[in-house]
């Protein structure tokens, strides 16, 4: 599959699959914007996701050697943003990622068009409205 992809800087990297068998592909940090209370870094990519598709983005497990977390927990990118690609940080302490870090991966994924048909009744299940804990293990 081919996706469309714009460099908004020289300095941009392409995102790109560390491992063969990989799912998601690398992003790098190309800006850092820092204020009292996230890090926003900018990758200096924008792209054109197809119809039918949308890009999550989500923190390396590398997140966890630093005082940051994924502010929005899993990001979206649909098909019809062709803004920036960002990832902003909630900050937890002095160490961060410095702009050429990896700081997040994508993966792109097909989603179905959903529509809802509203009803009274809901067919039954073994696990039924069984919630948080509902198995009995922590």
């Amino acid at each position: 599959m081919k996706i469309k992809i714009k460099k908004l800087v020289p300095e941009a990297i392409i995102p790109n699959y560390a491992r063969p068998g990989d799912a998601g592909m690398d992003i790098c940090a190309v800006s850092k914007n820092e204020t009292e209370n996230y890090v926003e870094y900018g990758t200096g990519l924008s792209f054109e996701m197809p119809d039918g598709y949308a890009m999550l983005i989500f923190g390396r497990s590398s997140v966890t050697n630093t005082n940051l977390m994924v502010a929005n927990a899993v990001g979206v990118l649909d098909s019809g943003y062709r803004g920036e690609l960002k990832m902003r940080f909630r900050k937890n302490g002095p160490i961060d990622y410095v702009v050429g870090d990896r700081i997040g991966q994508i993966l792109i994924v097909p989603f179905p068009n959903i529509e809802f048909e509203e009803t009274d009744e809901l067919s039954s299940s073994a696990r039924g409205d069984g919630g948080f804990g509902s198995t009995g293990k922590s």
